[in-house]
């Protein structure tokens, strides 16, 4: 354990094994860090954090600091981390309301630089948020996600697992899962499939998952038309029940096609 006696740490703390923090960085009460996790100069860490091991939190970052909603009453609620997950320099991660009681961000995630995720958001594993990303309240994240640089996301969306969203998109509607999504407004540009293959997806079902979203955004302008055609024209699989339980459950509507 390597703790700098010019950093400023609670007794009210939990701090695992082999923790790391350097000089002038910020540890409240009620936080707990797991083993192995490096906390670097200049950086916040307020109550109610809960961050796993073997994580990185960069200079300038803030994380579980109360959040911008004038509904916030004061509730208990936490931040949680999972492992191997780095926040970058000036990160902004606020707490959650009573509304889900919880903000939180899965293992080996990666913040980059002035990202700032609101209240409530939920993050899964092996998500990317490039620098100078924003996530208003209650976004939803699902595993393997990369949004780049400058995204902006509208509060209560949902973003699919293994999406890919270029940058300074707009993000208003929600995101299918396995696709790529640019243009203003944003728009599905096609199937992930690089990144699919990069993950161990095999040609097959990426040409399933190619097969199905040429049904919704190619040969169907009508949403719930091309929902239907995917049911009666595609064998049904979990890639086809996944994608289709995403569309069919969408409170703010899903992205649109190419016109």
């Amino acid at each position: 354990m390597s703790i700098s006696n010019l950093a400023s740490i609670s007794k009210n703390a939990t701090l695992g094994q082999n923790v790391t923090i350097h000089p002038f960085a910020t540890i409240h009460e009620n936080v707990v860090l797991g083993n192995n996790t490096i906390v670097h100069s200049n950086s916040v860490i307020y109550p109610g954090a809960r961050i796993g091991e073997d994580c990185e939190i960069f200079p300038g970052a803030v994380v579980a600091v109360v959040p911008q909603d004038l509904k916030f009453a004061g509730e208990e609620t936490t931040v949680e981390i999972g492992n191997n997950t780095k926040i970058r320099e000036c990160v902004t991660i606020h707490r959650a309301t009573k509304d889900k009681l919880v903000t939180r961000i899965g293992d080996n995630c990666l913040l980059m630089t002035y990202v700032h995720v609101a209240h409530d958001c939920q993050i899964g594993n092996n998500v990317i948020l490039a620098s100078y990303t924003g996530l208003s309240g209650h976004v939803t994240i699902d595993d393997w996600a990369i949004l780049e640089g400058k995204v902006a996301a509208q509060q209560f969306v949902h973003i699919g697992k293994h999406t890919f969203i270029g940058g300074a998109s707009l993000i208003r509607k929600d995101i299918p899962p396995y696709i790529k999504a640019a243009r203003e407004p944003l728009t599905f540009v096609g199937v992930n499939s690089i990144g699919l293959r990069r993950r161990g997806y095999s040609d097959d079902v990426v040409r399933e998952i190619e097969d199905i979203y040429r049904i919704l955004y190619v040969q169907n302008s009508n949403l719930s038309k091309g929902i239907e055609n995917v049911k009666s024209m595609i064998k049904d699989s979990q890639i086809s029940q996944e994608i289709l339980s995403f569309l069919e459950t969408s409170d703010k509507g899903v992205i649109r096609g190419m016109v």
